[in-house]
């Protein structure tokens, strides 16, 4: 394939993976929302609870000795009330941080829902999407009051929670956060299941970053593993996940080395040739194939 036919292709992709990330904060595709249902709470571990179901991705917290930290805050004003009436119906202990796994409409635009004067914590790249995203907001979404880089530890009396960053994913503000004492880890969109995950482009996301991440995440020592939109998985789960993005790009490779164009690729793979702006996870694989060609 021709150099100048494959920046072109690379620029119209870029384009139309930055398109959410203007007029307002986008949620995930509709392959990827959950149906909305009644906000519902589960408790994983002794300290750590799920919140599933309202406007957004599934969102946790954490009872710790003397306050809660909680881990995103759903898509709406609405739902993020809803689960503050939930955590308060758990427990007597206040609300002191919010951890954001990333910057995903769907985990932070609820975040005006939640009692002024709290910290949010999240990655530093997340903190420069949110930026972005309140550019073309007339309601500004709060922004994180503190932010690391590669990883922070905060405590509750004996109870311990690692933030971890692994390194671009979904998108290149992904972190984990990582219960030791519960062997329990909240990956955000790091997993989905039963269907492909989804890269964000216009946030620096790369497949194979992605199965960089989510090694580390096998070999962190969890036995349960919370994710935006799914109910809680083990590791078995993660390796299979992993071991389907490298078939993907394997036979992506492939399809490539023979100089099919991207067009070519997904009617090989059965993929719709329509143009959308939530490029699948092969016409990423591709496009990041092309690049590398071209360094």
């Amino acid at each position: 394939m021709k150099k100048a036919n494959i920046s072109w292709m690379i620029s119209f992709v870029l384009f139309i993976g930055i398109l959410p990330a203007f007029g307002q904060q986008a949620a995930q595709p509709a392959q990827y929302r959950q149906v909305s249902a009644p906000v519902s709470i589960h408790k994983i571990s002794p300290h750590v609870y799920e919140l599933r179901g309202g406007y957004g991705a599934n969102c946790s917290f954490i009872v710790g000795e003397k306050e809660v930290f909680v881990i995103d805050a759903k898509m709406s004003v609405q739902s993020a009330k809803e689960m503050t009436d939930y955590i308060r119906k758990t427990t007597d202990r206040p609300i002191s941080r919010i951890i954001l796994t990333h910057s995903d409409g769907d985990h932070v635009n609820g975040l005006s829902g939640f009692p002024e004067g709290l910290d949010i914590i999240a990655h530093a790249n997340s903190m420069k999407h949110i930026e972005k995203a309140n550019e073309g907001m007339t309601e500004k979404i709060p922004l994180p009051t503190g932010t690391f880089s590669d990883r922070m530890s905060l405590y509750s009396g004996d109870l311990r929670i690692d933030l971890l960053y692994l390194g671009p994913a979904h998108t290149d503000g992904d972190i984990v956060i990582f219960i030791p004492e519960d062997s329990t880890a909240i990956v955000g969109d790091l997993f989905f299941k039963d269907r492909d995950p989804l890269i964000h482009v216009n946030k620096n996301g790369n497949s194979f970053g992605l199965v960089n991440v989510l090694s580390k995440l096998i070999d962190l020592d969890a036995q349960t593993y919370l994710s935006g939109h799914a109910e809680p998985v083990t590791k078995a789960d993660i390796e299979g996940l992993r071991t389907r993005i490298i078939e993907i790009q394997s036979k992506v490779r492939a399809l490539s080395d023979k100089s099919m164009t991207l067009d070519e690729v997904k009617k090989a793979l059965g993929i719709s040739t329509a143009k959308s702006p939530w490029p699948s996870l092969a016409e990423v694989i591709y496009l990041e194939l092309a690049r590398d060609k071209q360094k």
